[in-house]
């Protein structure tokens, strides 16, 4: 699971040969806020601005009544909410410094981010969807996530009883694959996190520096 991450630093745009994003966003991104996602035109990237968490094609207003912020690979085609992005192939990237989880120490949640050891920003797998409302686009996404129970790094995260789960870290090998990929392709992108590229902080000491 992933309810709040560090979105990628203007500044950083150009390491994913980019030029900066023209709107405003804030340091650190929850459920409801906008965050910066890269979409694919014509095999051109793009930036948009993407509110975290999904509302369906359906919806009739602005409101997260459901945690709809992460979508389950092993389900998300059967999911209402989720469904029509999946089928219709609207796949995105999210550009992140890191992303925060809880690790549990003495049956207390301790939060701590995960990044890169070089310090490179990295991109997510995010699906998207465009719904109108009021007459207005809305544009919301849902990262996907897959199971960490076995994975070493990933693992260590999450409450002791509770399934382990991970986002999905699109290499940059594979980032115009991923968002031209048809959805019966995805899985082939279904990577567990890399080891030993990502460590981790807590979060109060990342946020003194």
């Amino acid at each position: 699971m992933c309810a709040n991450f560090k979105p990628l630093k203007k500044a950083h745009a150009h390491q994913l040969g980019l030029f900066e994003p023209t709107f405003d966003y804030n340091s650190d991104v929850y459920p409801s806020d906008d965050c910066p996602m890269i979409l694919s035109q014509q095999n051109e990237w793009e930036w948009r601005k993407v509110k975290f968490g999904m509302l369906p094609p359906y919806a009739k207003e602005i409101t997260f009544k459901y945690a709809t912020y992460n979508a389950r690979t092993e389900t998300v085609e059967q999911k209402r909410s989720f469904k029509h992005a999946w089928s219709h192939d609207q796949f995105a990237l999210i550009p992140v410094e890191a992303i925060y989880e809880p690790k549990y120490i003495n049956g207390k949640a301790h939060w701590y981010g995960i990044f890169r050891q070089d310090g490179k920003p990295f991109t997510l797998a995010a699906i998207y969807e465009e719904t109108i409302i009021d007459k207005q686009k809305v544009r919301t996404m849902s990262l996907l996530t897959i199971n960490a129970d076995r994975h070493s790094f990933m693992k260590q995260f999450h409450k002791p009883d509770d399934e382990k789960r991970s986002i999905i870290v699109i290499p940059e090998d594979l980032r115009n694959d991923w968002l031209n990929c048809k959805h019966d392709e995805a899985s082939d992108f279904f990577l567990d996190m890399p080891l030993n590229e990502f460590t981790s902080l807590p979060k109060v000491e990342m946020n003194k520096s």
